[in-house]
């Protein structure tokens, strides 16, 4: 993928503000079912009304990415000013600005984790985690099933058998961005956990997903399709219609990460749900893959860069910001609590006793494009592709963008 270098943007100042007019900052914010436009709003609301003369303007990313939002703006020479759910890489470092200089970030999450040559261009809300299964109780009472006895990815797949037999969907996925992220979930806590720096070594052209332990992982998932107990025609569902078909009933388990909570808590679900961790070939409990949530960027080109970073500081740092964007997406931070649901407290008691958290970030983070190609290619499971292919096309797409 090119670097995000658009050397044709000129600062034109377009949707900028009069300073007369106070400031306008523009925010690109990515919506989902927990975080909606009215979510946005009434949280930067309180921004507003502690900095009288400066509104928060919402730009949304619609069907597109927040990466290709923000390539979009500045390739029309409109740059926004802060962005989130970007993740900078040593390729597109320079798009955004070095936050080193900012005292108050060193206590933000997993700030250590996540430069770039020592220099931080991202800050973080909470950390979410990532490697579980929700299930239904109802279901796995049916099928005479006890989720505490699942560690195995052989006993995961005799689980599906069982809930199938019990006449269940056994297992809920998705097209989007679902099926790869999923496969992610999964497949990541087992090889990340045995080889934490894997994806490092990935990028040094050490190694290769056809020889590595993600081999299995496909295999696994290319026996549940073809046993039928993941169903071909998820992949026309949208992340929203996957979620809502497991919350009333369709199926009976889904691999999902942390912020799956605040949708069963608002469906009122959540004492009918549990969740276990992702069982693996390899160690029980494993890692929990995970990452910074919520992350903030300051856009380079922004033209109200200190307003941005004094807004990126609030979003980060206030105290009632932090606990309203954990407690919407399901996200946890030390020295942080808010009143939680019976599952989201499993949810919390398995992050107790994870042995790590897996951050693929700096070195270990995987070339920009991957989660698509990795999507592709678990789709194309699907639709006859065998595992060996997937894991070929995996290392060819790699290959091409050294």
């Amino acid at each position: 993928m090119a670097p995000l270098v658009m050397a044709s943007a000129v600062a034109c100042g377009g949707g900028s503000d009069q300073a007369s007019e106070g400031t306008t900052l523009r925010v690109i914010v990515n919506i989902t079912p927990n975080l909606t436009e009215k979510y946005w709003n009434d949280l930067f609301a309180n921004y507003e009304k502690a900095n009288p003369g400066v509104h928060v303007k919402l730009e949304l990313t619609g069907t597109i990415s927040a990466d290709a939002k923000l390539r979009q703006d500045l390739a029309a020479g409109d740059p926004p000013d802060v962005s989130l759910q970007i993740v900078p890489t040593a390729d597109t470092a320079s798009l955004f600005t070095d936050l080193s200089d900012q005292p108050w970030l060193a206590k933000t999450p997993l700030a250590d984790q996540y430069t770039i040559d020592g220099k931080h261009y991202v800050v973080g809300v909470g950390e979410q985690i990532q490697s579980l299964v929700f299930y239904s109780k109802a279901a796995f009472e049916k099928a005479g099933l006890d989720a505490s006895k699942i560690q195995t990815m052989d006993q995961f797949t005799a689980a599906m058998g069982d809930l199938k037999d019990a006449g269940y969907k056994p297992l809920q996925s998705a097209g989007q961005w679902v099926t790869g992220s999923q496969f992610s979930m999964m497949a990541d806590a087992g090889v990340l956990t045995a080889d934490p720096e894997w994806t490092a070594k990935r990028n040094k052209g050490e190694g290769s997903f056809a020889k590595s332990g993600y081999l299995p992982y496909l295999q696994h998932y290319k026996n549940w399709i073809d046993k039928g107990y993941l169903e071909k025609s998820a992949l026309g569902l949208t992340y929203a219609d996957g979620q809502t078909a497991f919350l009333n009933g369709k199926s009976a388990m889904y691999i999902m990460g942390s912020f799956f909570v605040p949708a069963a808590d608002a469906a009122k679900k959540s004492d009918d749900l549990g969740v276990f961790t992702m069982p693996t070939d390899g160690a029980h409990p494993s890692g929990q893959f995970g990452n910074m949530s919520n992350p903030y960027v300051v856009v380079n080109k922004s033209h109200h860069k200190a307003e941005a970073i004094k807004f990126v500081k609030w979003a980060t740092t206030d105290p009632e910001a932090i606990k309203s964007q954990l407690a919407s997406d399901g996200n946890l931070r030390e020295g942080f609590t808010y009143p939680m649901s019976s599952l989201g407290t499993s949810v919390q008691q398995i992050l107790d006793k994870a042995p790590s958290v897996l951050v693929q970030s700096g070195d270990s983070k995987p070339i920009a494009g991957f989660s698509d190609e990795l999507n592709k290619q678990i789709q194309s499971l699907y639709t006859g592709s065998s595992p060996a292919d997937a894991a070929d096309g995996l290392d060819k797409w790699w290959n091409s963008q050294s």
